[in-house]
């Protein structure tokens, strides 16, 4: 009868052990990562450069895209109690004719509950006057000099209703009073949550829907706009396009 008394406590204390421990990983205060992937379509349909057939704009146009990258920086994960972590040196360009610039690692992230991301679409004041960079503010022959900047999403094709050779060249940039194209959003997690906690990396997936540049507030033509390469009123506008509702989180993975 002893044999099984022990037996039994012995039992209690492991289950108990067992528990306290599982509760301590539950809580653990070690950081941890978080993952964003970026999906470029057109639509419903999946970007792909050189296509055999035209994309509609939205707008009433069409396009073969033959080119098409952006940054994204200053990326923020933000808690339901206003917590907020920011990305030291946030930085990435995104390619289509790259796929691996399209999935991105936030590493040191504080673990818990967070409730919305936010990032910039283009590069800061800061960066721009401080002339081309290292690392991805190095890539992509998106720089133009040090007085306008950076080129923050640049896009290029052939489109029947662009006049002449029917050439599409869209590079959006420009960060001063007047002509700033600099753009932050936060897209909605549709209710959901990124959990960061040790030992498991969410992912966030994120799609880029290139017919948001064309349709909003001011729609872009071709027969219009098809060379634009420098600060002014079209960047604004294809800005202010892309900066609603181009980006979407389409789902969350392994939180």
């Amino acid at each position: 009868m002893k044999f099984l008394k022990y037996t039994a406590l012995f039992l209690a204390l492991f289950s108990l052990s067992a528990t306290v421990t599982s509760c301590d990983d539950d809580d653990n205060t070690n950081p941890a990562a978080v993952n964003i992937e970026f999906e470029n379509v057109v639509g419903s349909n999946t970007l792909e450069l050189n296509s055999a057939t035209p994309y509609a704009t939205g707008a009433g146009d069409q396009i073969t895209v033959t080119a098409f990258r952006y940054f994204i920086s200053n990326v923020k994960l933000k808690k339901a109690d206003g917590t907020e972590w920011a990305q030291p040196e946030s930085y990435y360009l995104i390619d289509q004719a790259l796929p691996a610039s399209k999935k991105i690692s936030l590493t040191d992230v504080p673990p818990g509950d967070y409730t919305s991301l936010t990032f910039t679409i283009g590069v800061d004041s800061a960066r721009n006057v401080a002339g081309a960079q290292t690392g991805a503010l190095s890539k992509g022959n998106m720089f133009w000099d040090w007085n306008t900047g950076y080129v923050f999403m640049k896009l290029e094709g052939r489109s029947p209703q662009a006049p002449g050779a029917g050439a599409v060249i869209l590079h959006v940039g420009g960060f001063r009073k007047g002509e700033n194209a600099v753009r932050t959003v936060t897209p909605t997690l549709n209710n959901s949550v990124i959990r960061v906690h040790e030992g498991h990396t969410p992912e966030i997936h994120v799609k880029a829907d290139i017919q948001k540049m064309f349709v909003g507030s001011t729609p872009i033509r071709f027969s219009s706009v098809n060379n634009l390469m420098a600060a002014g009123t079209n960047a604004v506008n294809i800005s202010k396009n892309y900066e609603n509702g181009m980006f979407v989180v389409d789902r969350i993975q392994g939180n």
